[in-house]
């Protein structure tokens, strides 16, 4: 795989109005079970990360360049890969997704 332009995916999620952070995590770390009340997008930009989304009963690995629109109230986990992860997060109000994405699925952004 290529590898993905940090300043390019920054942008896309500015261009979509969403206001940006980032973050990093070392290898085989864990977030165990949770929810948000808000909707989150979430883009892998090196290394991965696998959400378990117990809230569907599906996991999804992200990779670079790969995007996942979590929806508010979903529980979900996550663990991180074998060469850690950093990741571009935005929020949203809840109810924000309204299309396919989301149903928590992950797709090549």
């Amino acid at each position: 795989m290529s590898p993905v332009d940090r300043a390019s995916l920054e942008a896309r999620l500015k261009a979509e109005g969403l206001e940006v952070s980032a973050w990093s995590n070392q290898p085989g770390d864990r977030y165990e079970q949770h929810a948000h009340d808000y909707d989150k997008v979430v883009v892998a930009v090196e290394g991965s990360v696998t959400f378990g989304l117990t809230g569907y009963g599906v996991g999804y690995m992200l990779t670079p360049g790969e995007r996942l629109d979590l929806p508010a109230n979903v529980s979900h986990d996550a663990v991180v890969g074998p060469k850690g992860v950093t990741c571009l997060e935005a929020h949203l109000p809840a109810g924000t997704f309204t299309t396919h994405k989301a149903k928590g699925r992950g797709y090549r952004w």
